[in-house]
């Protein structure tokens, strides 16, 4: 490593700024983790402003939380909530509470649920202090790149705009084709037929306040699942799986919507805060990046949100990118540690595919062997521990073990034992995330 940080120009590396497109949270994190770095940026975004409404990606694990607070968005994990016990239910019945234990010594929750559009506003509020701004109403339409570094294309309201740069980061969401095509990524993967009705209400559920639940087949959604995240103030986070043909207009029309909340909550009064329905898709761009464009967040890759996997993992794309484009365009590092992104990031996102596939296919199941495995395990963990181990409802979020990186020195003596049962913590060793401890500061 140079003991003197080297300019671009010095580096031969190409000059120009670091070219963010797209502006949403993985968008926000990867521009201001640049800017940190002392890079210039430049972010633009189709929209004509932040339509910060819904709650969205709610749940922003630990790691995540940490790389905010870092930035200075301590605000995201201080207004978030943190519940402490998962009850799952099947048919009425409870088959089973989990409280939450935290064996971290680390000043920041496990996790926190947050709605992603106050989290944007936070991170906006950010940027603004560190002097970024978006570039609304800048479509990217093409996308070139050579040894002089990428050029992006856009249309806008006063008519087409070219921008050049250093890299580009590609944080376009699921219809960033452009992107991918850059890159020559292939986008394959499933999609799931049932849709998923999600409506955030506000409305007062004692005793539920730090309670999340999971009900399987229950009488007012039967032969599916509903699930209930509790948000700040008194903001509750309904998904209901349901059928392909799904229609919610006709549903609000008919007074089905609010029926479907009354079999929840009762004669409670309620208000509706926001609502949409969803398809859910699990889906890879392969590869990750190529040259000086690289792909983040949900423009490279799609799950479930049980889990909570895709926000979460789209900024840790962000934190992988940013240092790397860093020491590269500094003179750290030759261009050869640019493309270890792909690599790395891409073992992360079909990790993150494997583990909310196979809670899909538990929730979803596509075949009627899936279907019989799944009541087969829902009716013994009635009466047996085991059984209900087996009931997967969503593993959430952890930070990808490194150990097979190219990056990764391995280490004999502490070998990788494989991932830990859902809720324990990996061993530390090469390539695994180091978990925070206490230090003793003299005189403190």
């Amino acid at each position: 490593m140079s003991e003197k940080p080297v300019s671009p120009s010095e580096s031969g590396a190409p000059a120009g700024p670091v070219l963010v497109l797209g502006a949403g949270p993985v968008g926000q994190t990867a521009a201001l983790l640049l800017a940190r770095w002392g890079l210039p940026v430049t972010v633009v975004d189709a929209r004509p402003e932040r339509d910060a409404v819904g709650s969205k990606a709610i749940v922003q694990q630990r790691d995540v939380l940490d790389v905010w607070a870092s930035l200075g968005a301590h605000a995201v994990a201080e207004e978030g909530l943190t519940w402490d016990t998962a009850r799952t239910f099947y048919r009425g019945h409870e088959l089973f509470s989990v409280g939450l234990r935290d064996r971290g010594a680390s000043p920041l929750p496990p996790f926190v649920n947050l709605s992603q559009s106050r989290t944007e506003r936070i991170l906006d509020e950010r940027m603004a202090a560190a002097g970024l701004h978006v570039r609304w109403n800048h479509e990217v339409t093409a996308i070139d790149q050579d040894d002089a570094g990428v050029r992006v294309r856009c249309t806008t309201p006063s008519g087409p705009v070219e921008l050049h740069g250093s890299y580009a980061v590609a944080c376009l969401g699921p219809h960033g084709r452009t992107a991918r095509e850059a890159v020559g990524a292939d986008f394959g993967g499933a999609s799931f037929e049932d849709r998923f009705l999600i409506c955030d209400i506000r409305a007062d559920l004692p005793g539920w306040e730090r309670e999340r639940r999971f009900y399987f087949d229950p009488e007012w959604n039967p032969g599916r699942q509903i699930l209930i995240h509790p948000c700040p103030d008194s903001v509750y986070r309904i998904d209901w799986q349901v059928p392909p043909d799904f229609d919610l207009e006709r549903e609000e029309a008919e007074g089905g919507l609010d029926r479907r909340i009354r079999q929840i909550i009762g004669e409670r009064p309620y208000e509706i805060v926001w609502h949409s329905v969803y398809r859910f898709h699990t889906r890879v761009a392969d590869p990750m990046g190529a040259g000086r464009v690289l792909l983040a967040g949900d423009c490279a890759h799609l799950v479930a949100p049980f889990g909570a996997r895709g926000l979460n993992s789209g900024v840790h794309d962000a934190e992988n990118a940013a240092w790397k484009l860093a020491f590269a365009l500094k003179g750290w590092a030759g261009p050869h540690l640019v493309e270890t992104y792909s690599a790395e990031r891409l073992a992360a996102a079909r990790d993150n595919a494997e583990i909310t596939g196979a809670t899909m296919r538990f929730l979803v199941p596509q075949s009627a062997e899936e279907h019989a495995h799944r009541l087969r395990v829902l009716e013994n963990a009635r009466s047996d521990p085991a059984a209900a181990a087996q009931v997967d409802s969503g593993r959430l979020f952890e930070a990808f073990y490194y150990t097979g990186s190219a990056l990764t020195t391995p280490c004999a003596q502490r070998p990788f034992p494989g991932r830990p049962p859902r809720g324990e913590a990996p061993v530390p060793c090469p390539g695994v995330l180091v978990p925070d401890v206490p230090l003793r500061v003299e005189g403190r």
